[in-house]
């Protein structure tokens, strides 16, 4: 066995580690850089399942797998969901697919986390190609928009030293307090601070024309469309001022500008048309196919990665999925409790459901109410292959140590397999397959093979190479009362899993004590939760960590415009004593 592995966990670092003497550090080759995240530095404090049980009694993982077999035989095939997430991130994750998919079971598509920005991306790009995270080093002005990184991506932190740093975000963060310029614009609506800042680089000469009229020679037709904006009322709407768009400005043009988006500027009905927004910002700017230059959101992890395991199957939306239309219900990897929106709904569709069956590391809302729990195991103690949406690096997860606990996502897909003679490889094969997309570079670390450094170099992914800028808009800004939802990640948890939050957070200036229970509540349902202040926030935001108990009674279970996407900050919220 290797003492070197990888992170699992979804998140933009996928740090790869090193395993001595039982204790996990951070590999001090590549971008790791040697230090790891709180949530690694404490995993193995973090009690998980140990012993699979049905209807509340432990059994063993034979009877387990026993009485999974006996549920998928109570169902016809069209009566089986299988709903999995991303609670660990490899590759080998989606065998489970195999499986289901090849037994004729329902599985699900659409995103809980970033599918409207991407399909924004796609729209005016062609593709979702990321500027890998490595080639902000090489900016010298880094724009965070909606991204804070000592929360989500700390492993940016060094890259960054030394430059120009702008942020634009409703939360006083850590590093908006350190910024050369933050822009505390009114969440919802970054499009209309996107559209403007687009305008007045036309008007104040600003633009790259030599790579628009390349590239993206429908600049002028955007530009008209920006005016349909009154400055001076926009402005007011969004509470930002003429002077901090001309000091952002005077400090990007002509410069080697990275933008680093957050998924919160995303998660709202019309979050492509932001996303989409925010690129033709920085179209204008020329920002793309250069060094150190670009638009880092969540590009795709398996970009370049053909996946040997069979997927074609119907599928129903995991965003506002009705578990009551199947009998038997497989999840796996996932919370769907409390991690989709609509809690209320959700908690009632499932109730309805005669077989739930969970398949994780950790007790939460959905392994509560279970009838059958499968402990998977550990990342430590199997072996998978990982890659990322915010590097290009594929990373090796060797198993570092043995344990019997849980079984594996392999294991458990090999045993249906068998059982139904259904034809599997075997786990060799597949992680040999995934290995096979790796190359090595001269750094001597290994890269996904064929992935650009730095994308659309050679035009756009459009037909004529050509971005495609947004031809109209239909939102409205503050067309709705109420105060708004924030629901960034904790740093000290990540959804679901670890220390999770049980606070709301809100301006001290509102009135309320520091302990009091409120009421938080808006058009889908409420929650009650203990108020601490927070005067980082702007004083019409309500801040509820995702991951915290019932903050998806407050969500909605609609889909962004365009795409299967959610949109957990579109309900406004109200809190009463």
């Amino acid at each position: 066995m290797s003492n070197i592995t990888a992170c699992p966990l979804d998140c933009y670092d996928a740090c790869e580690i090193l395993f001595e003497q039982g204790t996990i550090k951070g590999l001090k080759e590549g971008h790791t850089n040697g230090f790891l995240c709180q949530h690694l530095n404490h995993y193995e404090k973090h009690e998980t399942i140990h012993v699979p049980r049905y209807k509340g009694s432990e059994i063993t993982i034979d009877q387990a797998l026993l009485k999974l077999k006996e549920m998928i035989n109570s169902s016809k095939n069209d009566e089986i969901l299988y709903y999995r997430g991303t609670g660990n991130f490899a590759l080998m994750q989606e065998v489970g697919d195999h499986f289901f998919s090849s037994y004729g079971a329902t599985l699900t598509d659409g995103n809980l986390c970033d599918g409207a920005g991407e399909e924004g991306i796609i729209q005016g790009r062609g593709s979702n190609k990321n500027m890998p995270i490595h080639e902000v080093a090489k900016s010298e002005v880094v724009i965070f928009w909606g991204r804070n990184p000592h929360v989500t991506s700390s492993h940016i932190l060094p890259l960054i030293k030394g430059k120009t740093i702008i942020v634009i975000d409703p939360i006083k963060t850590k590093i908006a307090k350190a910024a050369d310029l933050h822009i505390q614009l009114k969440p919802h609506t970054d499009l209309f601070l996107a559209m403007l800042l687009s305008r007045f680089l036309h008007i104040e000469n600003g633009c790259d024309e030599e790579f628009l009229d390349k590239y993206a020679s429908g600049y002028e037709e955007y530009y008209e469309l920006t005016q349909n904006l009154r400055i001076k009322a926009t402005l007011e709407q969004i509470d930002v001022s003429l002077g901090e768009l001309g000091d952002l400005l005077r400090q990007v043009k002509g410069k080697r500008v990275a933008i680093v988006c957050g998924v919160g500027i995303q998660k709202y009905s019309d979050g492509v048309d932001v996303m989409r927004a925010i690129d033709a910002f920085a179209t204008m700017l020329g920002l793309f196919g250069k060094e150190g230059c670009g638009v880092s959101y969540l590009g795709s992890s398996r970009e370049g990665i053909a996946s040997p395991f069979k997927k074609d199957a119907k599928k129903v939306s995991k965003v506002n999925t009705d578990f009551s239309l199947f009998k038997t219900v497989f999840i796996q990897g996932s919370n769907p409790l409390s991690q989709m929106p609509d809690s209320i709904r959700v908690r009632e569709s499932i109730s309805k459901v005669e077989n739930v069956v969970y398949f994780g590391l950790y007790e939460n809302e959905t392994s509560e109410i279970a009838d059958l729990v499968i402990p998977a195991k550990s990342f430590l103690y199997k072996d998978d292959v990982r890659t990322s949406y915010s590097h290009n690096r594929i990373s090796i997860m060797s198993k570092v140590v043995s344990c019997d606990i849980g079984i594996s996502e392999y294991e458990l897909t090999a045993y249906l397999c068998k059982e139904y003679a259904l034809p599997i490889e075997s786990e060799e094969f597949y992680l040999k397959y995934f290995k096979s997309f790796a190359i090595k570079k001269m750094d001597g670390l290994s890269y996904v093979d064929k992935r650009e450094e730095i994308p659309y170099k050679d035009g756009f992914d459009t037909e004529d190479k050509e971005f495609i800028f947004p031809d109209e808009f239909n939102s409205k800004i503050g067309e709705k009362d109420g105060m708004h939802l924030i629901t960034s990640k904790s740093q000290n948890s990540l959804n679901t899993q670890f220390n999770r939050e049980e606070s709301v957070y809100l301006h001290s200036s509102l009135g309320f004590s520091e302990g009091e229970i409120v009421t938080v509540s808006s058009i889908n349902g409420s929650v009650e939760l203990p108020v601490k202040h927070n005067d980082d926030l702007r004083a019409d935001c309500v801040l509820i960590y995702s991951g915290t108990k019932g903050v998806n009674n407050l969500t909605s279970s609609k889909h962004a415009l365009s795409t299967k996407s959610a949109i957990f900050q579109e309900n406004k919220v109200e809190i009463k004593r």
